[in-house]
Formats: C-alpha cells, sequence, structure tokens
C-alpha cells in the first residue's frame, strides 16, 4: 500500500487556527482518565489548533445528537471531534447520531481511516465505523475511543486536512464556504 511521501505544506500561505471541540463518548470515563480525549487536544494544541469546548456523554444517542448540535449552533466552534462509539456493539451509537444531524456525510474520510488502521491492526479495522459529516457549517469527525486510532485519525489524515497550508486542497480552507446554498 502506497502512501503520500510527504503532506506538502504550502509555507508561503499564513496558517490559520481552527476551533475544534472533543467529544467523548463513553459510559465509563471522566475527564480525569479519558485518554483519547487527552491525546486529541494535546495534538491539536500542539498543531496551532484551538480547544474550543470538550465533553463527555454517555453512549446515547439522544445525548450525542444533542451534544452535537449545541456545537453546531455554537459560532465559536468550527469542528467537532469524537472519540468513542464508532463499533458494533449495542451501545456504539456515535455514527447514527452523526447521521441524525449531517446535511452531507464525507464518506471518504471512513474509508481512508480503516485504510490507515489495517495498515496498523490488519483485518480489525473492519469493525470500526469512523464517519464524518458536515453540518451547519460546521465539520464533525467521529473517530474510535482507543488512543491508537485518535492517533491514527488526527496524524493520518486530519492534521493536514485542518491545516489551510496543505495542498492540493483541505477542509480548511473550506470552512467559510460551507453554509453557501
Amino acid at each position: 500500500m502506497s502512501t503520500p511521501a510527504s503532506d506538502p505544506i504550502d509555507k508561503s500561505r499564513p496558517f490559520r487556527p481552527v476551533r475544534i471541540a472533543i467529544l467523548t463518548v463513553s459510559d465509563t470515563r471522566g475527564l480525569t482518565d479519558d485518554r483519547s480525549g487527552d491525546t486529541l487536544v494535546a495534538r491539536l494544541e500542539g498543531d496551532g489548533h484551538q480547544l474550543a469546548a470538550r465533553a463527555i456523554v454517555k453512549d446515547d444517542a439522544v445525548l450525542i445528537e444533542a451534544q452535537l448540535r449545541r456545537w453546531i449552533d455554537d459560532p465559536m466552534v468550527e469542528v467537532v471531534i469524537t472519540t468513542g462509539g464508532t463499533g458494533v456493539t449495542g451501545r456504539d451509537v456515535t455514527p447514527e447520531a452523526l447521521d441524525h444531524v449531517a446535511e452531507k456525510k464525507i464518506a471518504g474520510f471512513g474509508e481512508l481511516f480503516r485504510m490507515l488502521s489495517y495498515a496498523k491492526i490488519g483485518t480489525s479495522a473492519v469493525q470500526s465505523r469512523a464517519d464524518a459529516g458536515v453540518a451547519g457549517g460546521t465539520y464533525i469527525f467521529c473517530l474510535p475511543g482507543s488512543t491508537g486510532a485518535v492517533k491514527d485519525g488526527w496524524d493520518g489524515i486530519l492534521r493536514s486536512q485542518l491545516d489551510i497550508r496543505h495542498r492540493p486542497c483541505n477542509f480548511a480552507e473550506l470552512l467559510p464556504r460551507l453554509k453557501e446554498r
């Protein structure tokens, strides 16, 4: 499997931080032991982005959807990254909550995530229902709940796609156009 040799960054363009909210979906974790959420916060801040908000909700589609809608309505949140609830068990309902709010789905995100995962964990990657969409001008990316998965999602996809300097194109440069009709 071939991957790009490097992520081309156009250093002549100024970096623009993106305001990102982190939502951990878990029945068992709290802020003191949310390693995946902590990992995402450290990575996004380390790359120069801003933590706009952070929350933990139970594995309940109604609660997840409600939190997503609050952040979609918040002009200070441009991107939401969820961690957890993307597996295949009965309690894993994050993709279903995304389906209730998304105006457009970004199918390639889940496909690329599973491709990256396959390189590390083999066929177990098929158990992930990583997903993404756009709602109300806000990007929503749903990652599995393990620290390895959030590292793969951030390092392998989101770091470059949320950097406005990434070429040939990126999600960040489209932010002002997401509400066009």
